[in-house]
């Protein structure tokens, strides 16, 4: 039988890029070679496309070894172009580099995550894992996703939002409708990105300032959220029409919040699974992760990050990652290999939770005749 033919994107042009490479080298490692045919498609910082060669080694370097690549959106075979000049002409020529089955997208963040390039390969009519267009976006955006927590009834801690011109032009005003609105500790958090990079934990007015500027830089929108003292919970969710949820997990930070550094660069955060919470709390977030994935219509995957209030016991949805970390050390898949689901094996059922959601999108109509 013919090898299914898969294409990894990996890189992008977003403050994850690195731990897209990072999350790329467990899937390329993991990916059953027997089974199927491997193409890497690498995305540089700056948006271009690389195929051919080695790919990782383009992008980790930035030492340019593989060729300028491109994927056009017209429906059709899922083909990979290798972009060529002659003698420094101005004219472009496309040469075919590999076709493709399924595309596998290891991208963090913007322009990879939060939903552009599900519009392009929906253009192309491409099979590819994870959500689509709709819950990219809405699960990447923070606050566009705790607005609709909020239609559904989910519990959520309280924020404001304001835009890097408000920032830039209007800092009091911003300011006071903060202090106003949650009391301090806060976080600021750029309202598109993940993986930590960007976010602040505010005690007071000037770590307010200054936090505010360092969410500025990656977004223009930008989230003031009331901190609490909380345990992080997480729970892994799996399916297309029917997704179920992991055992949850617990995030022990090495620092005073799980960051990007904790997360990333030291390696010293613990990971407890299953997380050790009573038997209702963990039935708890196993259901609001599922409610919350069907309200985003959520496909393939993603991961559910709540908090515990220490406190209370109050518990509130924080977040959905519809491409959570796939590095050696991210709670995504050791969530679900404590649940049952080797590494490998959840590779290839999110390849055909793909084919599925696919078959299931070439049943619409694409056009209309009267009778």
């Amino acid at each position: 039988m013919a090898k299914l033919r898969i294409g990894v994107i990996y890189g992008g042009r977003s403050g994850e890029h690195e731990v897209s490479l990072m999350s790329a080298q467990s899937v390329l490692g993991a990916l059953d070679r027997s089974r199927y045919e491997v193409t890497e498609i690498g995305i540089t910082p700056e948006g271009q496309w690389v195929a051919g060669g080695d790919v990782m080694q383009t992008l980790t370097t930035r030492n340019r070894k593989s060729p300028r690549a491109a994927m056009l959106a017209e429906p059709g075979p899922a083909r990979i172009w290798e972009i060529k000049s002659n003698n420094g002409d101005e004219e472009l020529h496309l040469r075919l580099c590999r076709e493709v089955d399924v595309i596998f997208p290891v991208l963090h963040g913007t322009f990879g995550e939060d939903g552009t390039l599900q519009g392009l390969l929906e253009m192309a009519e491409v099979p590819y894992v994870g959500a689509g267009v709709l819950a990219s976006s809405v699960a990447m955006d923070k606050a566009l996703f705790k607005q609709l927590m909020r239609a559904h009834g989910l519990p959520m801690l309280e924020y404001i939002l304001c835009t890097r011109g408000e920032i830039a032009h209007d800092l009091d005003a911003v300011l006071r409708r903060a202090e106003a609105a949650v009391p301090y500790p806060v976080f600021t958090k750029p309202a598109n990105l993940g993986s930590s990079v960007g976010i602040t934990r505010c005690a007071n007015r000037s770590d307010l300032v200054e936090g505010l500027a360092e969410a500025a830089r990656y977004d223009r929108r930008v989230l003031i959220e009331r901190g609490i003292d909380a345990r992080e919970i997480e729970v892994s969710v799996l399916g297309n029409e029917h997704p179920q949820a992991s055992i949850p997990g617990e995030v022990i930070p090495s620092r005073e919040f799980y960051s990007y550094e904790s997360k990333y660069v030291d390696g010293t955060s613990q990971l407890l699974i299953p997380a050790p919470i009573p038997e209702e709390k963990t039935s708890a977030v196993q259901r609001m992760a599922v409610e919350a994935y069907r309200a985003i219509d959520g496909a393939g995957l993603s991961r559910a990050d709540f908090l515990l209030d220490r406190k209370t016991g109050d518990l509130y949805i924080n977040e959905l990652n519809t491409m959570p970390g796939f590095t050696t050390i991210s709670m995504y898949p050791k969530l679900w290999e404590q649940t049952g689901l080797a590494y490998p094996a959840l590779l290839d059922r999110l390849i055909e939770l793909a084919l599925e959601r696919h078959a299931d999108r070439t049943t619409s109509e694409r056009s209309f005749r009267k009778n």
